[in-house]
């Protein structure tokens, strides 16, 4: 939903928006520079004129074989945007980077932020990495905790149950097992 929201209100004005989300699978190779490299090309890609620098710094990259951008060049290129709007950059699933990956790409994160004054960053993750988030991005992060209620979790359960390609495997009594405990076992938590 807020990346819909996002993409949506970028069409509308002249902002940017950016998107990415942790793969558990592939966490070794989602490295801060690949992440934030990742970003700038979707921002970069919604521009009518791509700054000069910018452009080049993409060709030098490819020219020497796929040489990754480096953090610093990275973080200058978000600088240089000429946005008369806001950017928006959204990452998902931020628990799944690696703890040493995270660590620097928060860090990064708040030189983007230090100097890019339209910038606007959502992170979404599990609650075990709300105090390192606060801890980088201090005085620059708004957290807001987000609990499923019994009854989200049964709307989910039953839909998820409608989608089930073999039905006949489950009796009523299992179904209603599955409705009743797994609401009760999250509520615990």
């Amino acid at each position: 939903m807020v990346i819909d929201s996002l993409r949506d209100r970028a069409r509308g004005q002249s902002a940017a928006a950016a998107f990415f989300y942790f793969d558990f699978a592939t966490r070794e190779e989602q490295s801060p520079a690949r992440i934030l490299s990742s970003l700038l090309r979707q921002v970069v890609s919604g521009l009518e004129n791509i700054p000069e620098g910018i452009v080049q710094a993409f060709q030098d990259q490819e020219k020497v074989g796929g040489q990754k951008l480096r953090l610093g060049k990275i973080i200058e290129m978000f600088q240089a945007i000429p946005y008369s709007g806001p950017t928006f950059i959204c990452i998902d699933a931020l628990d799944e980077c690696m703890p040493v990956y995270r660590t620097k790409l928060l860090k990064t994160l708040k030189k983007i932020l230090r100097n890019s004054t339209s910038t606007r960053i959502f992170l979404a993750g599990r609650s075990h990495v709300k105090d390192e988030v606060e801890k980088h991005l201090a005085g620059r992060v708004v957290a807001v905790s987000v609990t499923p209620t019994p009854d989200d979790i049964n709307i989910f359960l039953r839909a998820k149950l409608q989608e089930d390609t073999t039905p006949d495997a489950m009796d009523k009594g299992l179904e209603e097992d599955i409705l009743k405990s797994i609401p009760e076992t999250v509520s615990e938590m």
